[in-house]
């Protein structure tokens, strides 16, 4: 398994099997923004804003391989505002069903994470459906619960969605 960040030019080629990996994950009904069915059109138009944001030094953008196949991807938004310099937002974290049990998510957020820090973002924080197998990974890989706020979101196949929020501090603020 090779875990690597992606440049610019690299996320804007690899638009089409991120978007198979978006495409896996609304299919099981994953809250990532998206509703059922899979608007192709959307889900493209995304991950061009996602590429120029990687493009602006505001994304970080991780993959995972096998085999020349993307298999798992994570991002993290850093946080563009002057009194936040040291923040990111973790999103997207996604692996194709057939890899999940293999511990492709931990190694993309190590890989997140290490990059993370060495922008200077030493606190992270993210949302995931409450209630999802993604929610009991986070804490294993020593994340803190905030809390939930019920019916944040929708699922893909509609129904209200409950949030968790969690954080993580990669390191210790500088006095």
């Amino acid at each position: 398994m090779d875990i690597r960040l992606l440049n610019a030019d690299e996320a804007e080629a690899a638009i089409p099997a991120l978007s198979a990996l978006l495409a896996d994950s609304i299919e099981d009904n994953a809250s990532m923004g998206f509703m059922a069915p899979c608007d192709a059109g959307a889900v493209d138009a995304f991950w061009r804003q996602v590429a120029a944001g990687v493009a602006a030094g505001a994304v970080i953008l991780a993959v995972a391989e096998e085999e020349g196949e993307f298999v798992g991807t994570v991002q993290a938004g850093l946080a563009q505002k002057p009194n936040q310099p040291h923040r990111g937002d973790v999103m997207k974290l996604i692996v194709l069903r057939a890899f999940r049990g293999r511990g492709v998510s931990r190694l993309l957020m190590e890989a997140l994470e290490a990059e993370c820090r060495k922008r200077g973002r030493w606190l992270l924080v993210l949302d995931t459906a409450t209630g999802s197998a993604a929610e009991a990974i986070y804490p294993r890989f020593g994340w803190n619960r905030v809390g939930v706020v019920p019916d944040y979101a929708l699922y893909p196949e509609g129904g209200y969605c409950a949030t968790t929020f969690f954080y993580k501090r990669l390191a210790d603020p500088s006095p």
